[in-house]
This record gives C-alpha cells, sequence and structure tokens, in this order.
C-alpha cells in the first residue's frame, strides 16, 4: 500500500490477480467513502470473506442487521457509563504493573501476552460483568480466529471451511472453545437475575435476542455478537498499547517526559481517576502519535453498491475499495516528517490545521469504532502507570515488524525486560 501511494498518488486503480482494487489515499476521499456516501459502501474485500470465520456480528454484518446490533449495545459504550468504569480500567492496569514488576531480572517476557492479559481483563469487567480470568486460552483461540479470517481474506473464501488443513482444523477447535464461553457467559449472565436493570454489554446482546421469533437464530446471533465484541474488544487496545511501548522504549527523551507526567499528576502511588484523562495530557499525545504511525485498525475494505466518482475515478458497482489509514497517516502533503515519531504534533495548536480524516485510528462515519473511548481511556492510564513504576526494553536483537492481521500486531510478540523506573 505504501508503495502504491507513493508511485501513482491519491486515487490508483490497481490489477491484483483477477481483482481490480480502488485505492483512495486522501483525506477527502475518506470523507467521502467512510461518511458522505457511507451508504453506498457495504464491508468489502476480506471482511465479507471473514464473515465465514467471525459470523454476523457487529464487525461484519450490514445493513438493518447491523443497526439493530448497533443499537442494542450502544449504551454500554455512553460517555458517563465508560467514565463510571474508570476505577476499573485502573485496577486492571495496575495488576498489570504488578505482574510485570514481579518478572523484573528474571529475563525477557512477551510483552504482547501481558497486554493482552490486561485489555481481556479490562473487556471482561467492563462490558461482560464477566471475569475472563477464568478462560486464560481465550488469547491463543483468538489467534486461530484472526489466523483464519486472514486465510480468508487472501484467499477470497475459495477453499470450504471443511477442508482439513492444519490451519483449518486449529480454527474449527478455537471456534468449538469460543462458543463454549460465550454459552457460559451467557448463562452465568442470565442466571444472575433480571436482565432489565444491567447496563452490560452482554446484557443487552442476550436481551436483544431474545427478541428473535427462532431460537436457533437467536442463538446464533448472541454466538457472532459476542465472539466478534471479544475480539474487536481487546484486539484494537493491545495492539496500540504494544506499538506506544516500543516507540517509548526507542525514544528516552519520551519515556522520561511521561514518568515525569505520571509522577506530577498521580504522586507516588495513586490510581487515576478519570478526571485525570484530561491532566495526562503529554501521555494522550504519545498514544495518539503511536496510533498514527501503528492505526490498530490498519485498512478499511469496502465495496461500492453503485457506481460513483471519485477524485475523477470512476467507480463501478461491486468495486473493491480500499481506504488505509496506515498510509493515510504517513501522507506527506498532511504530516511533516512523516515517519518520526513526534507526540507534539497532537497538541490544539498543530492539530487545527489538518484535515479531520487524515488522522482515523478508529475508523469514521457511521461505523466508526464503537469502543473507541473506552480504548483511548484504557491506553492513556496503563502508560501513565507503566511510565511511573517502570522500563521496558526490547530484548537486543529482535526485529520488531509490523503484521498486518484484523488489527496491526506485532509478528511474533514483542519480548522485553523489565526495569524499575528511576
Amino acid at each position: 500500500m505504501m508503495t502504491a501511494a507513493a508511485r501513482y498518488g491519491d486515487a490508483v486503480r490497481l490489477s491484483l490477480g483477477p481483482k481490480t482494487l480502488y485505492f483512495f489515499n486522501h483525506p477527502d476521499h475518506a470523507k467521502h467513502v467512510l461518511a458522505d456516501n457511507a451508504a453506498n459502501y457495504h464491508k468489502g474485500i476480506g471482511l465479507a470473506q471473514a464473515r465465514r470465520a467471525l459470523g454476523d456480528g457487529l464487525l461484519t454484518s450490514e445493513g438493518e442487521l447491523w443497526r439493530r446490533q448497533r443499537k442494542a449495545v450502544q449504551p454500554a459504550f455512553q460517555h458517563q457509563r465508560i467514565a463510571r468504569q474508570a476505577g476499573v480500567v485502573a485496577e486492571e492496569a495496575a495488576a498489570l504493573v504488578e505482574r510485570l514488576r514481579a518478572r523484573e531480572g528474571r529475563g525477557p517476557v512477551n510483552l504482547t501476552e501481558e497486554l493482552t492479559g490486561l485489555t481481556l481483563g479490562v473487556l471482561g469487567r467492563t462490558l461482560l460483568d464477566a471475569d475472563l480470568g477464568a478462560f486464560a486460552d481465550l488469547g491463543h483461540a483468538f489467534e486461530a480466529v484472526q489466523d483464519q479470517a486472514m486465510f480468508e481474506m487472501v484467499t477470497m473464501g475459495a477453499l470450504p471451511m471443511w477442508a482439513p488443513l492444519p490451519k483449518q482444523l486449529r480454527f474449527r477447535r478455537a471456534r468449538a472453545r469460543l462458543q463454549q464461553v460465550v454459552e457460559r457467559l451467557a448463562a452465568e449472565r442470565g442466571g444472575r437475575g433480571p436482565l432489565a436493570d444491567a447496563d452490560d454489554a452482554l446484557s443487552r446482546l442476550i436481551a436483544s435476542v431474545r427478541a428473535e421469533p427462532d431460537q436457533r437464530t437467536g442463538e446464533r446471533r448472541l454466538r457472532d455478537e459476542l465472539i466478534t465484541l471479544l475480539l474487536a474488544g481487546h484486539e484494537t487496545t493491545a495492539s496500540t498499547l504494544g506499538w506506544t511501548c516500543h516507540l517509548i522504549d526507542r525514544h528516552p527523551e519520551v519515556r522520561d517526559r511521561l514518568h515525569e507526567e505520571a509522577v506530577a499528576v498521580l504522586g507516588a502511588d495513586r490510581l487515576p481517576v478519570y478526571e485525570d484523562l484530561h491532566r495526562l495530557s503529554y501521555t494522550a499525545l504519545v498514544v495518539e502519535e503511536a496510533m498514527r504511525l501503528y492505526p490498530p485498525v490498519w485498512i478499511l475494505p469496502r465495496q461500492a453498491q453503485a457506481e460513483d466518482e471519485i477524485d475523477g475515478l470512476r467507480v463501478p458497482p461491486g468495486a473493491d475499495v480500499l481506504i488505509c489509514p496506515y498510509t493515510l497517516h504517513r501522507h506527506p502533503a498532511f504530516w511533516e516528517a512523516p515517519e518520526q515519531f513526534l507526540p507534539e504534533r497532537f497538541t490544539a495548536q498543530r492539530r487545527g490545521g489538518r484535515p479531520r480524516y487524515a488522522h482515523i485510528p478508529f475508523g469514521a462515519g457511521p461505523r466508526v469504532c464503537i469502543g473507541s473511548s473506552l480504548g483511548l481511556l484504557e491506553a492513556v492510564f496503563t502508560v501513565a502507570l507503566l511510565s511511573r513504576e517502570l522500563r521496558l526494553v526490547k530484548v537486543p536483537g529482535h526485529r520488531v515488524v509490523p503484521e498486518p492481521m484484523l488489527s496491526l500486531g506485532v509478528r511474533g510478540g514483542l519480548p522485553v525486560t523489565v526495569h524499575r523506573a528511576p
């Protein structure tokens, strides 16, 4: 995608085997496809095929089904509710710090796995009213689901799901395990009393599928929506935190300033509260700049439903259209020194001169990530506590390479050694 943007410009028609792709890389293009004319652009290449792996959850569904799903869970992500969950987020971040502190002087730790544990813990307590610690193998199950979803994208769904390939056998085992987890979570929540007064996402999902006239349809909907919520609800934030920690390690001056701000705002031992979010201003800049360089949602595939024209390029019905935040966030017309890590570029003074759609780490338009506010709160609190207490140093010789899965991960994980902050 970077090569295409550099060589051919902002509006490109690409041939990829039998497919023709339309790649648009300007903020105005992103605004048109994702917001202004969003009704004409459904989920496209890859995500359509990934439906075989993920089902019809909020990530892959369309039309009236998507609107009902979004309406069902939207209240669980309202600003006031997220604010009330700040203490839970702080507690989970503090628990991560303690787990890492226990590894000091004991050799490398895979930070990716630790961050995944953190984000699953936050997800369970804030959105599901459940302790996901009982499902220690969830991370590996989601790896298999992501792997299969990407395989579906690459092969365009050409291979049947029953093909006895090792990858698909692993996926089927993972789906069976996730089905067990979903059924157990639903049964436990349903057995704890009326759902009417509960405001967590799981209770709302259970209540919404009970309205389905067909019980099997309702069970399938609950499975698909909950698996999608579990996957999307932790993966993007874990990705953001992993890349942020990597960039902090590479820039000691940023690490020192983060430590100073955390101590100044939180003192020596206080946990953050919601009101600290705006006080941890430099920490928020660092997180935003990390999401610019390594956006968790790195590509947004769409399919045109009717003919359109963008920047003079005709887009025929059925065309596969790509908006790529990874390349858009590096567009030299909108980002000075785009490959450099410069958190200050997100101050109010510098932000004001850029188009709104030059920075879309959570997507944009009607299908913007529903959990973006919770994810940002989690990232800022976690980075602040880690910066106050610890220094995480990448193992020498380990090459950090982006892995473009459903979110932008680090291939092979991120091994670090743990040291006390000075």
